[in-house]
């Protein structure tokens, strides 16, 4: 039976029994059946129905079984037509049999509602009805009976979570029926103190913030009690989710991309809220190379790049990031460093390259300049950061993050045109110290501080942002500082669209090969103290620590000496001669004498400190010896020695082999052309001057003092990513510049290596350089 009360039900809804019994009743009647009524309905111009219509009908006596009836209800229910509608027609033919056909015996009052309710109460369903003989019920769960459920209630007390799902009810009246709306039952499974008073519709289950490798399920689960139900719509980073509507969201093989922040809105006819915000973190590792280089052989020398390298190294760690942070390299050995980088990236990782030294930039594209380059340098002595790009988006890595504290001004002696194409990803931060065609400045004093990019950048590195916004705090920040102001502006260059935060946590993946990671691991790994018992009855603590990943501090200390030795003395001597370690800065008696300063505070007292740098380039194990000297009371002679040989392997970076030339390829085939970016010949002839930076002049203040460096002062955060590549055509697609790039020439020749330079015009034709430049853009985007 339908319910009369629905008066907007569509008439080609009506249950078939009801139809059937209607057409039989206008089918017989001559005079107030089915052409009558058609003739009334005709007269709605909403329903249209014609005589053609009506020919149609009557047509359909010639078939079996035909019906014009059925064939005139069809139509009218094709357009629109309502059982209200139906009605109204049949009062006006005035068939009141007919019209009793739409008139069951009985009548549904209460229909059951959807409801969320928790294991463990109470459930109950209504469904009440009213008819001429007496009413009878039977519920069904889907398609099965529901036993025992012959009452107008279906209760469960206690509801279980096996008994949700969707309910009916059927209602018998005589020999008619009918059946309710259906009803959802949700139970939640959550644990709720006894007598606790629950309030209609309050959020019970949060969701919980997970972590997943790539590949896996993520299931997320929120819940609230209510009725009738709660409806339920999942955000992504702000973003609704396109079908995501349950209590329970599902993905099932998750990338990089469903990364971010989820949270649920719950909402009713009269409520709405939202769940707690959690994270689904995909990234499977965090990795960062630090390159600090200082000590050039052909150009002026930096102090700020050792501290920078130094305190984003604790940091950077301070947030899971593997790191590797290196002094003064040479060509080759960067270019193997970042091949070892490389070798650590795959699906999902966070990749971050910290960059501090003398550099420029031509055409867009960013070039480091490693310590033994020529003077005048080109890009065929250089890194360019683009080419390295470009090999960790092959990486699909899920971050790519360059901070680059270089100057960027244009290299006069490089007409080399770069050929480096970047795929457009949305992952590619770049963070530099300064603006295009400017100057970067570290700040001179009596000790060793920070450049200006770090010097700011580590008071926001650790926030729990997103990196973009991190950067844009720290730029602020530098836009305060008197020193640099209108001299050196941070820039940001950026084409993330998530969430994306080096505060993000990880989950290695156990799919992954490691075999690179723990040989990395391992390069950072200390030697193990030793205790030296020589035959004279003495014994040594020889220790070990690490101020930089090539960088290694020895220190020796007297644990034990003879009753009747006056003085005792153990000093470490005899060291591979590819370490080049001056004997002057040898087993001091501070750590601050041997150049140790980073470091002083961490280190035992009362020892004697050797430092060992450009461990990168020690070719075979760390031999050396440790020689004690000893004087006895009852002896005036010469002081006696005793030595043993101590071998330690490879220590820290030295395991890596860096020193070997070009042993791989990889970042020597970005490109093909003899002077692009990453492709390093032997050193190209040039002319015998070399580039200089334009210096501005000294800024004094009452805590420091600019020094003209062409160096990008310091590391800035591990910015997410790296965008570039030929022009600004690799810029196209970012989301955040905040400098417009200018094509300036800017050059000045120096012919001492020493000297600050004069700031003179470069000999190019600006205007022509430009054309051509734009033109190749143009020829490029074709």
């Amino acid at each position: 039976m339908s319910d009369s009360l629905d008066r907007s039900t569509k008439i080609n809804l009506l249950k078939e029994p009801v139809v059937k019994k209607l057409c039989e009743v206008l089918d017989k009647n001559s005079n107030k059946g089915w052409r009558k009524l058609g003739e009334i309905v005709g007269t709605d111009r909403r329903f249209k129905i014609s005589s053609d219509d009506m020919e149609t009908c009557s047509l359909q006596v010639l078939q079996v079984e035909g019906s014009p009836s059925y064939m005139l209800l069809r139509l009218m229910g094709e357009r629109g037509c309502t059982t209200g509608h139906l009605m109204d027609y049949l009062q006006t033919l005035g068939n009141s049999e007919a019209l009793q056909c739409l008139k069951p015996s009985g009548t549904i009052l209460i229909q059951p509602q959807s409801v969320a309710v928790i294991s463990g109460h109470n459930l109950r369903l209504s469904c009440h009805a009213v008819g001429k003989s007496p009413v009878q019920y039977q519920w069904f769960k889907s398609k099965e009976e529901v036993p025992n459920s012959f009452s107008p209630d279906l209760v469960r007390s206690p509801v279980h979570v096996k008994d949700a799902g969707f309910y009916i009810c059927r209602v018998n009246c005589g020999d008619t029926f009918e059946f309710s709306q259906w009803a959802q039952v949700d139970v939640l499974n959550v644990a709720v103190s006894h007598g606790k008073i629950l309030q209609l519709f309050k959020s019970l289950i949060q969701p919980q913030s997970q972590e997943l490798n790539i590949g896996e399920t993520l299931q997320l689960e929120c819940g609230a009690v209510g009725r009738p139900i709660p409806r339920y719509q999942w955000h992504r980073n702000g973003v609704p989710i396109p079908n995501a509507t349950k209590r329970k969201l599902m993905i099932a093989h998750v990338m990089q991309e469903h990364h971010g922040r989820y949270r649920c809105e719950i909402s009713s006819s009269t409520e709405r809220m939202w769940t707690n915000e959690v994270d689904v973190v995909i990234a499977t590792d965090k990795v960062a190379l630090l390159i600090g280089n200082l000590s050039y052989k052909n150009h002026p020398q930096l102090k700020a790049p050792m501290v920078d390298v130094y305190d984003l190294t604790n940091l950077l760690r301070q947030l899971n990031f593997k790191v590797v942070s290196l002094l003064d390299l040479t060509e080759s050995e960067m270019r193997n460093a970042v091949d070892e980088f490389l070798l650590l990236l795959h699906k999902g990782v966070y990749g971050l390259l910290y960059y501090a030294g003398h550099g420029y930039e031509n055409y867009g594209n960013s070039f480091m300049v490693p310590v033994d380059a020529p003077n005048p340098y080109r890009s065929a002595n250089c890194l360019c950061v683009q080419s390295i790009l470009k090999l960790m988006q092959e990486k699909e890595t899920g971050l790519n993050v360059f901070l680059l504290d270089m100057c960027r001004k244009r290299n006069i002696h490089d007409d080399s045109t770069p050929n480096i194409v970047l795929r457009v990803t949305a992952n590619i931060v770049f963070g530099y110290a300064t603006c295009q065609d400017a100057e970067a400045f570290e700040l001179s004093s009596s000790g060793f501080t920070n450049g200006v990019f770090v010097k700011f950048l580590k008071k926001r590195l650790l926030d729990d942002e997103k990196i973009t916004v991190v950067l844009d705090r720290v730029a602020e920040d530098m836009g305060q500082f008197d020193a640099t102001k209108g001299k050196q502006a941070l820039e940001i260059r950026s084409s993330l669209s998530e969430r994306r935060s080096l505060t993000d946590p990880i989950l290695p993946s156990d799919s992954t090969d490691h075999s690179h990671s723990r040989q990395w691991a391992k390069a950072h790994e200390l030697p193990e103290t030793m205790c030296l018992n020589f035959d004279c009855g003495a014994q040594i603590k020889l220790g070990f620590a690490a101020e930089f990943s090539n960088v290694l501090v020895i220190y020796t200390h007297i644990i034990k000496k003879p009753e009747d030795m006056s003085f005792c003395q153990a000093h470490v001597t005899d060291f591979s001669q590819d370490l080049d370690v001056d004997p002057k800065e040898m087993n001091r008696e501070t750590p601050e004498e041997t150049g140790i300063y980073l470091l002083s505070s961490s280190l035992p007292q009362h020892c004697l400190y050797t430092r060992l740098s450009s461990l990168q380039k020690l070719r075979e194990e760390l031999v050396f010896t440790v020689c004690l000297q000893g004087t006895f009371t009852a002896m005036d002679e010469d002081p006696v020695h005793w030595t043993k040989s101590i071998s330690i392997g490879k220590p820290l970076i030295a395991r890596l082999d860096l020193h070997r030339a070009m042993r791989r390829n990889s970042c020597l085939q970005t490109c093909m052309m003899p002077h692009s970016p990453s492709y390093s010949p032997c050193h190209s002839p040039g002319p015998e001057h070399r580039l200089h930076l334009h210096y501005g002049p000294h800024q004094t203040q009452d805590y420091s003092r600019l020094s003209p460096q062409h160096h990008c002062l310091d590391v800035y955060e591990r910015l997410q990513g790296a965008v570039g590549g030929c022009g600004d055509s690799y810029y196209e697609n970012l989301s955040q510049c905040h400098y417009e790039p200018t094509y300036d020439s800017g050059g000045v020749l120096s012919s001492s290596p020493g000297r600050f330079s004069i700031p003179i015009e470069a000999s190019d034709d600006i205007n022509e350089l430009q054309t051509v430049f734009i033109n190749s853009l143009q020829l490029q985007q074709q």
